[in-house]
């Protein structure tokens, strides 16, 4: 069953037992690991990643289509102008993308040899913190840097960028400052630190980076766990303290609450997780309701949001004080900050009335519903500098946007004075 596998075929022998041993020892426990790693992201599948007012959309053949704002060369295409046109990035051609991370003025893509390419930005921190890049690539470059070490996923967050490989291992670049992800850097550091301590010997299967800290989903012998490091402000490490974490740190309120977790996501200021069974947790900090609690208090470890009860859910998605929840039958439910429409829940047909409402429970998505189509994937902006605009893909590959559009990350033509969408609308685009 391993030969199957994606990332598993080409392994050496000699790959494959380290793996082996990493997993546990046993085959039965590296087939848990490859799987639990095809389950939580889209590997090699067709997905659609809303950045920081830009768009990457991947095709289920490794075709990368960029667009919307492009002021650091962030959309690929050699220039830095503006794309509300969904626009192949041609400069790749005969190398096959299967995952891609957004983060503010730059963009990752990772191939199906675990290459790594990046374009934009070449600091690490927001303008309004630390340096601004001197350069700008605008074209894919290979991260030589990452040459040796085969990635599976990336994770851009404010301060700091994370990589996985495909044996399980994290590494991340810069904010080292003080040890805070465990090890000691300069801001503008581009070689990659292993991240160590609890997850020296971890298989990780995915990890997911909020504006100052990180999330790492664990495959062990007696199941799934969830490690956090990095700021902890607002309780969004989920130990029950507001205290930063130098080292990752396992999240042992999901044994006390009997949950596998099988899918994580950090948002700006709060985290999520679906489980095995379908129950969704939520944490951090509780904003304009962005938990689902029906307040907007913060919770400083995962707490099951009780108003979905009767769903079982298989996917979630957080941005800055938002979050998404797909169900197993493909109804999808959001709550937290109405800003910028990117709820799903405006009424009005020009997509500009009842923007700034706030959702403190879970709503249905009652626009998508009209797609007829399952929806497999969301995604949503997650940063606290850029109106935030929100993807649906469906089954069969068709992409609909909405929310801020200024930029032209929505991939869809605004007219006049508009500056969103309240709706959803079919992006021209298939990522079949």
């Amino acid at each position: 069953m391993c030969q199957k596998r994606g990332i598993f075929k080409p392994m050496t022998a000699e790959q494959r037992q380290e793996l082996k041993q990493r997993c546990g020892g046993s085959w039965k426990l590296v087939l848990k690991f490859l799987l639990a790693g095809e389950a939580c992201f889209r590997r090699e599948k067709s997905q659609a990643i809303a950045g920081p007012g830009h768009s990457i959309a991947v095709t289920s053949k490794g075709t990368v289509y960029s667009f919307g704002s492009n002021s650091s060369g962030q959309l690929g295409h050699g220039t830095t102008e503006e794309e509300w046109r969904p626009r192949q990035i041609r400069s790749l051609q005969g190398i096959r993308i299967v995952q891609a991370a957004a983060g503010a003025g730059r963009t990752m893509l990772i191939s199906d040899a675990g290459k790594v390419y990046a374009f934009g930005k070449d600091s690490f921190g927001e303008t309004e913190y630390g340096v601004q890049g001197s350069k700008l690539v605008t074209t894919p470059q290979l991260v030589e840097s990452l040459k040796d070490i085969f990635v599976v996923q990336a994770a851009i967050g404010n301060f700091f960028t994370a990589v996985l490989s495909r044996e399980g291992r994290v590494y991340t670049f810069s904010w080292g400052n003080d040890s805070k992800l465990g090890h000691q850097t300069e801001p503008n550091d581009v070689e990659p630190h292993p991240l160590l301590g609890a997850l020296e010997n971890v298989p990780v299967v995915q990890i997911a980076a909020g504006y100052c800290y990180l999330l790492a989903l664990a495959c062990q012998p007696n199941g799934m766990s969830v490690y956090s490091v990095g700021c902890g402000l607002g309780g969004k490490l989920g130990h029950g303290s507001r205290t930063d974490e130098k080292q990752p740190r396992l999240i042992e309120q999901f044994q006390l609450l009997n949950l596998q977790p099988m899918v994580v996501a950090a948002g700006a200021w709060h985290a999520a997780v679906v489980g095995q069974d379908g129950r969704v947790c939520t944490w951090g900090w509780g904003r304009y309701g962005c938990l689902g609690h029906g307040n907007e208090e913060c919770e400083s470890v995962p707490k099951v949001v009780e108003a979905l009860s009767n769903v079982k859910a298989v996917h979630v998605a957080t941005g800055d004080y938002t979050t998404f929840v797909v169900s197993k039958d493909g109804d999808v439910y959001s709550f937290g900050c109405g800003e910028s429409a990117s709820l799903g829940h405006s009424t009005a047909t020009d997509g500009q009335g009842n923007r700034h409402a706030n959702v403190l429970a879970p709503e249905l998505v009652t626009s998508l519903k009209q797609v007829n189509e399952r929806v497999v994937q969301i995604s949503l902006t997650n940063s606290i500098y850029w109106n935030a605009h929100t993807f649906a893909l469906t089954e069969s590959g068709k992409l609909y946007a909405f929310g801020a559009g200024d930029k032209g990350q929505l991939g869809i033509e605004l007219v006049a004075n508009q500056t969103e969408r309240g709706n959803p609308e079919q992006v021209d685009i298939d990522l079949r």
